[in-house]
């Protein structure tokens, strides 16, 4: 075939690359058998929110929550009790700056300095937000009134809210995300280049699903930020991800959602699909629409009634909250410190998160406190999804970490009742007015988190060894990312399917490479090699 040249004179071709587990071949076992009534656990973990901000003032109609009385305040200078103070507020509407949620910002918002030795007084939000810009303390001290959230109040009132379920680790949004997963971060406290390119190498709950026969589907829409981690760029898992517009109402609809669901929003704000991730300076009446789409789509499942819906926030996003960061008793997970300057020893949780835990067995107007164990210490954080999945699927295989074999799980509120309910709610408030003013802003410039997606998409699509890594995302705009990112996932997608399709072993590794010869399509397989 002739070859022909393309723009950037990038050419990809695909590398198995078989890492030593690839070899541990197993027989295939009989189909696990899941006793309890759930088959299906939905994830949705939305982005950088604090509990009091988003379900604070749920509190109002609702006193057992353990939310805000409007009393709360943070003083402008923590040291000076005659500096002025900086009330809650019910009147968040739209936040257009991003606050502060760096690992040492957190810090001085919990202790109210640099000092991490102090009790946690949650009374540093209001400094550490006077020294980003003017406006925002008020900011950071605001929260939404209930009538805002339609779809979180009725959620909340209907199934069962967490008023202590904490991020995982004090850090910005990838490092809890890990958590969710793997209920460790390895190490990671933001962006790490070399397991940016290579994928974080810890085991994952979708390794012990696979190992027990238990089936899993991450459905996303801009780039699966799960492919962060390295097993899941097995050639295998490729058939494991799934365009969220195409497949996943009509996997609902059929009955064919798998055991463990993963449900990945739009992290990037474009114009004609709106982010829907809730991270500021998006609109957060676009994921109440998004929620409400989510929770309808399984409610008129034929797996209704044998699912549940876990709703979460990675991280508070620099949020006020008043309930005090557990800082004692908490395991490092696996031995790991965090890098100078602060060698973290990921051994305290961050600031408390929305939750909210949908399924007709779990009974109306539930509110979950601290767990009961299964230590003296144990709490509820995004470690206690993989700790409750294999408790809830009696998965056979070890806990992943020895923070989710610390972490509170929640399996019991399914065995409360002896049949599932059935007056849940078949449809969920309509979100008519959107709170932000104004549309996306497409040539805007990247949030961390983004940064990170492009330096994944760069990764997936061979990118990442040319000299613009790692700050090829720096200089993108919104619009530039989102198409980048979304061209990344398909042509590292297809490429794996392809090699699958070719006779590939399916527990090798795909990589993708740039070079500067010329292309060769394989026709049958839709494959790109380079040709020498």
């Amino acid at each position: 075939m002739a070859s022909r040249r393309v723009p950037n004179a990038l050419f990809f071709f695909l590398y198995l690359i078989v890492s030593s587990q690839s070899l541990d071949f197993k027989p295939h076992k009989e189909k696990h058998k899941i006793d309890g009534p759930i088959k299906t656990l939905v994830v949705l973990v939305m982005e950088n929110r604090s509990f009091d901000h988003v379900l604070g003032w749920l509190k109002s109609t609702r006193p057992e929550i353990d939310g805000l009385t409007g009393e709360e305040s943070n003083r402008i200078l923590v040291s000076d009790p005659e500096s002025p103070e900086v009330f809650v507020s019910d009147d968040a509407l739209f936040v257009d700056s991003d606050p502060g949620h760096s690992f040492q910002a957190i810090r001085e918002q919990i202790f109210g300095s640099d000092d991490s030795s102090k009790p946690p007084l949650m009374n540093g939000f209001v400094q550490q937000a006077e020294n980003m810009s003017e406006g925002m303390p008020r900011i950071v001290m605001s929260g939404f009134k209930p009538a805002v959230l339609p779809v979180y109040t009725e959620l909340a009132n209907e199934f069962a809210v967490f008023d202590r379920w904490f991020a995982s680790v004090p850090a910005s949004t990838q490092p809890n995300r890990f958590y969710v997963h793997s209920a460790t971060s390895h190490g990671a406290m933001s962006n790490v280049r070399k397991d940016l390119i290579h994928g974080f190498p810890q085991r994952t709950i979708f390794d012990s699903l696979d190992e027990n026969g238990l089936t899993f589907g991450i459905y996303y829409q801009n780039i699966p930020a799960t492919l962060f981690f390295r097993s899941l760029r097995k050639l295998k898992h490729t058939k494991n991800f799934h365009s969220y517009s195409l497949k996943f109402k009509l996997d609902a609809k059929m009955g064919k959602l798998p055991n463990y669901v993963v449900l990945e929003q739009r992290y990037f704000d474009v114009d004609l699909m709106p982010a829907n991730d809730d991270h500021p300076s998006h609109d957060v009446a676009i994921g109440q629409r998004f929620v409400k789409e989510v929770y309808e789509t399984l409610r008129a499942s034929p797996q209704w009634n044998e699912m549940a819906l876990l709703i979460t926030y990675d991280e508070h996003g620099g949020f006020y909250d008043h309930v005090p960061t557990p800082v004692s008793g908490v395991p490092n997970p696996d031995g790991i410190v965090g890098p100078d300057p602060y060698y973290f020893r990921f051994d305290r949780l961050g600031v408390r998160v929305p939750t909210i835990l949908v399924s007709p067995w779990v009974e109306k107007g539930t509110v979950i406190h601290e767990p009961d164990g299964p230590k003296q210490h144990s709490q509820y954080e995004h470690s206690s999804i993989a700790a409750t999945v294999k408790k809830l699927f009696n998965l056979e295989s070890n806990f992943l970490t020895k923070r989710d074999a610390w972490a509170g799980t929640f399996e019991d509120y399914f065995y409360i009742l002896d049949t599932p309910r059935d007056d849940c709610p078949e449809t969920l408030p309509e979100v008519k007015i959107s709170l932000r003013p104004r549309g996306p802003k497409e040539d805007a410039s990247l949030s961390e988190f983004q940064v990170e997606l492009i330096q994944l998409a760069s990764q997936l699509n061979g990118d990442y060894v040319l000299n613009t890594y790692p700050d090829i995302g720096k200089s993108m705009t919104v619009g530039e990312a989102n198409r980048y990112a979304e061209e990344a996932v398909k042509r590292f997608l297809e490429a794996g399917k392809a090699a699958l399709k070719a006779g590939a072993n399916e527990s090798a590794i795909v990589t993708m490479r740039p070079s500067l010869t010329s292309r060769v399509m394989l026709r049958d397989h839709s494959l790109y090699v380079g040709s020498r």
